[in-house]
């Protein structure tokens, strides 16, 4: 039996409780200053309230205040936090964390640097620790198709881990794996990072035309796949072309890291809802203030991303007609546009 502290008891952090206790480890579960609501509902009553059930039993909770007990002795360090926490979480590192224990991150995003560089999570965490601690952590992460509702119902899930070092995520796999928590391994970080940040913007741009649906309804037996099966290739599109440039696998789009975790993220999930509602009409002021409370990942990625764009387009580094939906979706976001996807700047012609 080893001992796993996961700090940050959002949804896709708790959920990963299930596989850790069916493999019978010790599972410490810290919310941040952000989740003392959940942490006290869990004390009270083993339920956790966004997730809707009960936590499996043998679940430890923590305050944050607790923080260094809860990761004394652990074997393995999960970051559970939003992109939003990752200053906090480096600060947890840089105090509180052993650096001979791996983590692993779920959380999603990418950082945008002064002169347009995107950073993934893991290396925004080393840039963030303190000049004795960078490079001394093992820092290692999740990608792929995972809804947090499904993965506490014990669905049958593929993800991928991805990390420098084969030793560290062959351990790792060990902890997680169960009969339906399946995991496969990568050390492509950056393609793996790259995918699980960018589906959450490009689900918000499928959720546009499930909006548009929702608005005009079926027309006979006719309802509206066409337009979205075209997003959805647009979208596989623009993030090839991001890992192009990001140093990336481009094979990651084929897979779980990319049309995997697009797929399950349009069906499922915040992201998707969001554009539903701007699909409707709804502003993205309108649309936010329905969805108060809810940490929307989608926003912070496209801006970040955007603001990105014409940094990198100015050193000839990519070509900002190849990325027309993004464009777009900041448009929408950022500068209150009302939805007019620009279809005739979709694709190339492919000539063989």
């Amino acid at each position: 039996m080893s001992t796993v502290t996961i700090i940050g008891s959002g949804m896709m952090g708790s959920a990963l409780t299930w596989p850790l206790r069916d493999n019978n480890h010790e599972v410490r579960l810290v919310g941040t200053h952000l989740d003392r609501d959940i942490i006290q509902s869990i004390k009270a009553t083993r339920r956790h309230p966004k997730l809707d059930r009960e936590m499996p039993k043998g679940v430890i909770s923590y305050f944050d205040t607790q923080i260094e007990d809860a990761v004394k002795h652990a074997d393995c360090i999960l970051s559970g936090v939003s992109s939003f926490g990752i200053e906090w979480f480096a600060g947890i590192m840089n105090k509180y964390l052993d650096p001979d224990v791996p983590i692993l991150s779920v959380t999603k995003g990418l950082v945008e640097e002064e002169k347009g560089t995107l950073t993934i999570i893991p290396e925004a965490l080393n840039d963030l620790l303190t000049k004795d601690r960078k490079g001394k952590f093992s820092i290692n992460a999740i990608g792929g198709p995972c809804i947090s509702h499904e993965l506490a119902t014990r669905r049958h899930t593929w993800v991928v881990f991805c990390g420098k070092d084969k030793s560290t995520l062959n351990n790792l796999r060990s902890l997680f794996s169960s009969d339906y928590y399946h995991i496969r391994l990568s050390n492509d970080v950056i393609g793996v990072e790259v995918c699980a940040a960018l589906k959450n913007a490009y689900a918000l741009g499928v959720g546009l035309i499930v909006g548009e649906f929702n608005q005009i309804g079926a027309n006979g037996k006719a309802k509206m796949y066409n337009p979205q099966a075209a997003l959805f290739a647009q979208s596989c599109f623009e993030i090839d072309k991001f890992l192009n440039i990001l140093g990336g696998d481009r094979s990651n789009v084929q897979w779980l890291p990319g049309s995997g975790d697009l797929y399950v993220t349009v069906f499922g999930g915040r992201t998707v809802q969001l554009g539903t509602l701007l699909g409707e009409g709804k502003t993205i002021n309108e649309a936010l203030k329905i969805m108060e409370g809810e940490t929307l990942e989608s926003i912070e990625i496209i801006t970040r991303v955007s603001n990105a764009l014409p940094k990198l387009s100015s050193k000839g580094i990519l070509n900002l007609n190849d990325f027309p939906l993004m464009n777009h979706l900041n448009q929408i976001i950022n500068h209150n546009a009302p939805v007019n996807i620009p279809w005739n700047a979709f694709f190339h012609d492919v000539f063989i």
